[in-house]
This record gives C-alpha cells, structure tokens and sequence, in this order.
C-alpha cells in the first residue's frame, strides 16, 4: 500500500526517482570500493615504513649491545664500579 498514492492509481513516486535512487546507490558503491582501495594502498604503505623502521631499530639495539660488551671487555674495573654505584643509588632511592 506504501507504493500506491491516495487515488490507488499506481506508485506514490515518480519513476525517475527510482533511477536516481538507483544511481546513487551505484554511485555509493562506486565511492565505498574506492575507498576501500585507497585505504589498502595507505596501509601497504605504513606496513612497509614500518617494516623499515623497525629493522633500522633492531640494527641500532644490535650496534648498542656489541659496542656494550666492547666496553666492558675493555673496561671490566670501570664497568664494575659503575654498576655498584648505579645499584647504590637505585637502592637508596626505592628505599624511601
């Protein structure tokens, strides 16, 4: 009964507007899938930057920790000492 007008002489809306409608939906459609591919492409993008980053981190940590034991091979006294110290402090404040 919804498509009928009062007069029960056949559809309550013009026919063009069921092709706009039509359109519009298709045009939705149209804007979603672009969207959807747009979106994808970005990610793909931020993947691969992060990808990047995180192998540049993981070559920086490797560098730190070698030139570490460098260090302390080299230093074993100084080395020593400086994590006594650092234990003393460390103790003398989460004694509070």
């Amino acid at each position: 009964m919804g498509d009928q007008n009062q007069t029960g002489q056949g559809p309550a809306f013009p026919p063009q507007a069921k092709e706009e409608a039509k359109r519009g939906v298709t045009h939705a459609r149209k804007a979603a899938e672009d969207f959807r591919s747009a979106a994808g492409a970005m990610a793909d993008e931020y993947r691969e930057r992060g990808k990047e980053v995180l192998g540049d981190a993981l070559h920086r940590v490797r560098s730190f920790q070698d030139d570490s034991k460098e260090f302390v091979r080299a230093n074993p006294t100084k080395t020593v000492f400086s994590a006594l110290g650092v234990g003393f402090v460390l103790g003398l404040i989460f004694r509070r």
